[in-house]
């Protein structure tokens, strides 16, 4: 086929890629109404599914190039990229409280292009492949605390702190998926225990901080705090508007939801095209379409652990756990969020919600896992033309 000639690796991952991205255009584009009434465009969202066809063939060009990059460079790749997100990562919180509203901590513009990027979601990657290359260096190896405090924990350490201020949630997955990745890879469990305990600890040291200096840190300590007011029903009527909008969204939805495009909640949801998008695949699609989308990340998550398991070496398999799982993590929470099983967090649907940053560095990670698969086809297949060029005279004389 036309299509194996140019592309390589796990085709049922690039499947469900191009599934999620296809879909996505139907979500976005209806929740996007609520955006093109409050920035008066009179309810014209072209604006808003042309921003959005652009970021995905941006992202899934990212993919396309990054899966033909062989897996073993990403490990000096992160080596050399760790300095410049760090640097990007202090960059980002000296800039400004806000940036178009948002909280600029987050946030910085790439030149020419004038257009905003998140940067821990690029540290979250880079670091993920960065542990990824130091677990598989010690494999089989007794290495103690002391010894892995600098090259582990110190890097993890420092961007972790980075984000922190500005982003519980994602420093929280970030930390999450380290540990994971650690417990998988061999790393000493006593050791992750007293890892947690600091984790704990700096965490606390953090909220006692940023209460006794609220202005140092935009008050981003009582955010956290309402929003877990607001999950456990005791938060003001602002601190609970989106989850209720996003309840009556479901509640709309029944068995098959009103069809595309007929949401009603949108209107009213805040962030209906990106942390709250999920509410309105349910209520345009149903409990049904929800339970797809549900299972089609599911499937993702299998054809990681596949990939994974499959690999060739052990940076495959940790790198594939790493830059892969985050992903269904991701969509997990974001899920959740709107079902309120979690409390807001501002967590992305990956590949469908709209936002450029999410999109182009959940490529990335996939283009990744894609280049960890295609190096065992590529081996593969290798194997099936040794095989054939062999003679048969040769096999039968090496049996004699």
């Amino acid at each position: 086929m036309w299509i194996k000639k140019h592309i390589s690796g796990d085709l049922f991952l690039w499947a469900i890629v191009l599934a999620l991205a296809i879909f996505s255009f139907l979500p976005v584009y209806s929740a996007s109404s609520n955006l093109a009434y409050l920035s008066g465009g009179e309810g014209n969202t072209a604006k808003y599914i042309g921003k959005h066809f652009f970021h995905l063939c941006i992202g899934l060009s990212i993919a396309y190039a990054v899966h033909k990059v062989p897996y073993n460079w990403f490990k000096g790749l992160s080596i050399m990229l760790l300095p410049c997100v760090a640097l990007m990562l202090i960059y980002t919180a000296f800039q400004g409280t806000t940036m178009n509203g948002a909280n600029a901590s987050r946030w910085m513009r790439i030149p020419v292009l004038g257009v905003g990027f998140q940067t821990s979601t690029l540290a979250s990657v880079v670091l993920m492949t960065y542990v990824a290359k130091y677990l598989s260096s010690i494999k089989d190896k007794v290495v103690t605390f002391k010894q892995s405090l600098w090259p582990l924990w110190f890097p993890v350490g420092f961007i972790l702190i980075w984000i922190l201020p500005s982003n519980f949630s994602t420093t929280a997955l970030i930390f999450l998926m380290v540990l994971i990745l650690c417990f998988i890879g061999g790393y000493p469990w006593k050791y992750l225990l007293g890892i947690i305990g600091a984790g704990i600890l700096a965490l606390t040291m953090f909220v006692v901080t940023a209460k006794a200096f609220p202005d140092l840190f935009d008050d981003r300590v009582d955010t956290w705090a309402s929003r877990i007011s607001s999950f456990a029903g005791d938060g003001d009527n602002d601190s609970v508007y989106q989850v209720e909008k996003a309840k009556t969204a479901i509640a709309n939805g029944y068995p098959i939801g009103v069809g595309p495009g007929k949401s009603t909640t949108k209107y009213f949801l805040p962030q209906s095209s990106s942390d709250f998008i999920y509410a309105i695949i349910i209520e345009e699609f149903g409990l049904l379409g929800g339970l797809i989308v549900l299972a089609v990340y599911l499937f993702f998550l299998f054809r990681i652990i596949v990939i994974a398991n499959k690999a060739e070496t052990i940076f495959g398999s940790l790198l594939v756990v790493g830059v892969g799982l985050p992903i269904v993590m991701q969509a997990l929470i974001n899920m959740g969020v709107a079902v309120n099983l979690f409390p807001v967090t501002g967590q992305t649907l990956p590949l469908i919600s709209s936002g450029g940053t999410s999109i182009w560095m959940t490529c990335m990670a996939v283009g990744i896992v894609l280049s960890v698969s295609s190096k065992r086809q590529t081996l593969r297949k290798q194997e099936e033309e040794n095989q054939e060029e062999l003679n048969p005279l040769d096999v039968l004389s090496e049996a004699l």
